[in-house]
């Protein structure tokens, strides 16, 4: 197996293994209506990686495999953040 392609798998399945914790999150975000442990900076960072690795990945015209797993990773992220501060303002509201 050619390096390079044993890398693009590799990085697919890191992204995949990642990917596999944002249901979830969303998920607990939704239902709680809760912004307890949540780090909305965490959040951020993470959403920034996911928009560097694509940026990396169309500025060197890798478009592979891994690539098309970042997109639906920072669209559950963002998800994420916006619950973040959809779930502050209920607290706010609620007097929490």
């Amino acid at each position: 197996m050619d390096t390079i392609l044993i890398a693009d798998i590799l990085e697919t399945l890191m992204i995949l293994s990642f990917g596999v914790s944002w249901p979830l999150s969303i998920y607990r975000s939704y239902k709680s209506r809760s912004t307890q442990g949540k780090s909305v900076l965490f959040l951020f960072c993470i959403a920034i990686g996911y928009i560097c690795g694509i940026v990396s990945k169309l500025m060197g015209d890798n478009l592979n495999l891994a690539f098309w797993f970042y997109i639906p990773n920072v669209i559950m992220v963002s998800t994420d953040i916006c619950l973040y501060f959809r779930n502050k303002k209920l607290e706010a509201k609620s007097g929490k």
